[in-house]
């Protein structure tokens, strides 16, 4: 298990990466070493949500240049494990979405750092049938993109009747699919951090999450509710510079 300390110019945020997740612990201490995050800034700020940084792009930041789209010419393998939540304080990879990344790849270098909100049992109840609509919908959408061809070819037929079938055959489908690898919702575990801790649990299983903050959550807060410009970018830079923790 390796730190890494991520000095802001705000205060510093020392971080724990996992274990669990090598592919992405090694590649943050590979980046750390280099000083490839290093005079980069917090490009998206959004409160009550997260804080993302590491765009080598965003290093000697422009006035009114916005960033978000830099990174290594490669991705990272998901490693998204059922028991690494998006708690606060939760170090996780940025990604492009399902629709261009249906693997989940995660950024070469681009991370955010949870800070969410805590929930009542109430709120943790429409949660947890939220997941389960996700997830069926996630196994709806893998099975239309591997019959894509199927369809368009009844599109292109205007065969209403057979889109009609297909679409109750993957419906049925998609079902029986959801039951046999068990029904999505939130384990003790998550119910117990997003009602005390806080989190974004409507990420579990969706993105990396390869770490989490042991010292400095005060700077994450100070972070989160920076005033911002349009695009999320915090008004005033926030700097960093992130060194391992030997």
């Amino acid at each position: 298990m390796a730190n890494v300390k991520i000095s802001t110019t705000l205060g510093d945020i020392i971080v724990k990466l996992y274990d669990e997740t090598p592919k992405h612990r090694d590649n943050f201490l590979k980046l750390a070493k280099e000083g490839y995050y290093n005079g980069t800034i917090f490009h998206r700020v959004i409160k009550d949500f997260m804080i993302q940084g590491g765009d080598p792009n965003s290093r000697d930041p422009q006035p009114g240049a916005s960033y978000g789209t830099g990174g290594p010419d490669y991705t990272i393998e998901a490693e998204i494990l059922p028991g690494l939540i998006h708690k606060r304080g939760a170090l996780a990879a940025a990604r492009q979405g399902d629709e261009v990344n249906p693997e989940r790849r995660s950024s070469g270098s681009q991370f955010y750092i949870v800070w969410g909100k805590t929930y009542n049992q109430g709120q943790m109840g429409q949660l947890a049938k939220q997941m389960e609509m996700q997830a069926q919908q996630a196994i709806f959408n893998r099975l239309v993109a591997e019959r894509r061809s199927q369809i368009m070819q009844l599109r292109r037929d205007r065969d209403r009747e057979g889109l009609m079938e297909l679409q109750n055959e993957l419906e049925s489908e998609t079902y029986a699919l959801y039951q046999k690898q068990g029904k999505a919702g939130l384990s003790a575990e998550q119910k117990e951090a997003y009602t005390t801790i806080g989190g974004t649990p409507h990420l579990d299983g969706q993105y990396t999450v390869f770490g989490e903050v042991i010292e400095g959550l005060d700077i994450v807060e100070k972070i989160q509710t920076a005033a911002t410009l349009p695009g999320d970018r915090p008004k005033d830079d926030i700097v960093m510079n992130v060194s391992v923790i030997e």
